[in-house]
């Protein structure tokens, strides 16, 4: 069992696939750009009549951290990351052999 947008969801694994099922489940995979498992999860819904919502997972694990920081701590961090972002342009020029 695992955690997925704050609930817990049980795993399934499911052997004997038939070659036509397979080919099926692939094909929805490729069309709609997404894993095998969200293809899979898809027909499943679709096959039970319960229409997939699409909740968007917010996760608040960081959120001790936010507005924590002094003015004077942002403005450091700003002007280091522009020093970071920087491009020497000797190190880029190309030498001549």
């Amino acid at each position: 069992m695992f955690h997925f947008g704050g609930r817990k969801v049980k795993q399934i694994t499911v052997r004997g696939i038939p070659p036509d099922i397979e080919k099926r489940i692939r094909k929805e995979a490729q069309q709609k750009k997404v894993s095998i498992n969200k293809a899979l999860l898809s027909i499943l819904h679709k096959s039970a009549g319960r229409p997939q919502t699409a909740k968007k997972i917010l996760f608040h694990d960081l959120d001790h951290l936010s507005g924590v920081w002094k003015k004077e701590e942002a403005e450091a961090f700003a002007k280091a990351l522009a020093y970071q972002r920087t491009v020497d342009e000797d190190l880029w020029k190309r030498k001549e052999s």
